[in-house]
C-alpha cells in the first residue's frame, strides 16, 4: 500500500443558518467522500442578499458548524457561488452539496462552475427537516410535529401545520415531510464509543431543543469536567410539562441527532428520567452530574423532590454557566419579533425553488 497518498479534501459550504441535523447530515456524507473536511460558511451581508434575512447571526454560525464533530476547519465569509478559484485556494479536490436547489438571488444555480468543470458531488439530503419547517413551527407555535402519549414513539407521515405545505404541493425541497428515525441513522451519527478505564464520566440532561450556540457553550463546558460525556434528552411530554406552550419545537428524534452531532458528546440517552436517580448513577457510573444555570422544575415526576437530590448527595453535581445569553425561549422570540421577514424570506425561497425545478423538468423532457 502507498504510504505517500494524497489527503483527499473535501469542501462544503452554505448558510447553514439554525444548525440542525440535517446539515449534520450532509456534513457526515460529505466527510465520508474524503480524508479532511473544509466548510464555508456565508456571512450575513450575502445570506440576506440572495435568501432573506438569517435566524442566527454569522459569528453564532460559524461557531455552530465547528461545533459539529465531523467538520475540520470553517472558512468565514465564503462566497455565495462556489467557483473553482475556492476549491484550489483551499487545496479541495471537489465539492459536495445535497440534491437539493441553491440558486442567487437571480434564480441562478450556486454550483454551476463547479458542476460544468466536473468537481461537484452530490450526496442525500435528509427528508423531514429544513430551516424553512422549523422557522414555520415557530411562527405558528403549533404542535403537530410533537408526538405526545401512547403516539411518542409512533413513525408515521403526519400533517404538519407549517407556513410549507405537504411536498406535492409546493417545492419538493421546502415542503414538509414527516422525518423518519431509524436505528441506523442513529447509528450513523453516534461516536459507537465506550468510556476507556479511568475516564471521568460527566452527565446532563436536558430538552436541548433547537440545538443552539446557548447548548453548544453548555456542552463544551460540561465536556471540559470529563472525558467521557453523556447526555440525557427528555421526552416530548416531559419537556412540555416543564416548558408549557409549544415546546418542544423539535421531537425527541430530532433533537437526538441534533444532540449526537456536537463534537463534545459521547453518548445520548433517549428519554432519560427527568429525576437522576441512584440505579441511573451506578449503571452509567457516573462521577460529575452538571446542570446549567436555569432554573429547575421540581414536580415533573410528579413529586416535589430535587431531581437532583442523589447526586448532591454524593457530592457529585456541579452548576456551570455557559456565559452565553442565547435560550430557546430566545430564540423563539428572535422568530416571532422579525415574522414578516422571514415569512417573505420562506415565500421567495418556495417561488425560486420551484421555477428552478419547472426548468429542470421541462429540460428533462425536451430531452
Amino acid at each position: 500500500m502507498n504510504g505517500n497518498k494524497q489527503q483527499v479534501r473535501v469542501w462544503c459550504d452554505g448558510c447553514y443558518d439554525m444548525v440542525h441535523f440535517g446539515h449534520a447530515n450532509s456534513l457526515r456524507q460529505a466527510k465520508a467522500m474524503g480524508d479532511y473536511l473544509v466548510v464555508g460558511v456565508h456571512n450575513d451581508e450575502e445570506i440576506t442578499k440572495h435568501k432573506g434575512p438569517p435566524v442566527f447571526t454569522e459569528e453564532e454560525r460559524y461557531k455552530m458548524v465547528r461545533g459539529i464533530k465531523w467538520v475540520d476547519e470553517v472558512i468565514e465569509g465564503a462566497p455565495y457561488v462556489t467557483t473553482l478559484e475556492t476549491l484550489d485556494k483551499y487545496d479541495c479536490q471537489f465539492c459536495v452539496h445535497g440534491d437539493d436547489i441553491t440558486t442567487t438571488a437571480d434564480g441562478v444555480d450556486t454550483y454551476h462552475i463547479v458542476k460544468a468543470a466536473g468537481r461537484y458531488k452530490e450526496c442525500q439530503r435528509t427528508q423531514g427537516v429544513s430551516t424553512t419547517d422549523l422557522v414555520g413551527r415557530m411562527l405558528l407555535m403549533t404542535r403537530g410535529h410533537q408526538q405526545r402519549g401512547d403516539s411518542e414513539y409512533k413513525v408515521e407521515r403526519s400533517r404538519t401545520e407549517s407556513m410549507s405545505e405537504d411536498s406535492a404541493a409546493r417545492s419538493p425541497w421546502t415542503g414538509v415531510s414527516q422525518f423518519l428515525p431509524t436505528t441506523q441513522k442513529i447509528i450513523q451519527f453516534s461516536e459507537g464509543k465506550e468510556p476507556k478505564p479511568g475516564d471521568k464520566i460527566v452527565y446532563v440532561a436536558g430538552a436541548f431543543d433547537l440545538f443552539h450556540v446557548g447548548h453548544l457553550d453548555f456542552l463544551e463546558k460540561a465536556r471540559a469536567q470529563g472525558d467521557y460525556l453523556i447526555v440525557g434528552l427528555h421526552t416530548d411530554p416531559v419537556v412540555n410539562q416543564y416548558k408549557g406552550a409549544n415546546y418542544p419545537i423539535m421531537n425527541l428524534h430530532e433533537r437526538v441527532l441534533s444532540v449526537l452531532a456536537c463534537r463534545y458528546v459521547s453518548e445520548v440517552v433517549i428519554g432519560a428520567p427527568y429525576s437522576v436517580s441512584k440505579d441511573m448513577m451506578d449503571h452509567f457510573k457516573v462521577d460529575l452530574v452538571v446542570h446549567g444555570a436555569t432554573p429547575v422544575a421540581t414536580d415533573v415526576d410528579g413529586e416535589d423532590g430535587d431531581p437532583y437530590e442523589e447526586p448532591k448527595r454524593r457530592n457529585k453535581f456541579m452548576v456551570i454557566d455557559s456565559g452565553s445569553t442565547m435560550t430557546t425561549e430566545l430564540l423563539v422570540q428572535r422568530i416571532i419579533s422579525n415574522r414578516l421577514s422571514f415569512v417573505e424570506r420562506n415565500k421567495k425561497k418556495e417561488a425560486k425553488e420551484a421555477n428552478l425545478w419547472k426548468a429542470m423538468t421541462n429540460d428533462d423532457q425536451e430531452k
